[in-house]
């Protein structure tokens, strides 16, 4: 084989196990929004 074929093989195989070996799962928390009270219709004049 020439020098870029194996060259091109070798860089494909690094690349391969630099993305297996990267595949760390993230845990995202996400806190919920606080509760807010909705108004309570209390008359006209209060």
């Amino acid at each position: 084989m020439s020098k870029s074929i194996k060259l091109l093989a070798m860089f494909g195989f690094v690349a391969t196990i630099a993305a297996c070996a990267q595949q760390e799962e993230e845990f995202v928390v996400v806190e919920p929004e606080p509760i807010s009270v909705e108004p309570v219709y209390t008359g006209k004049y209060k």
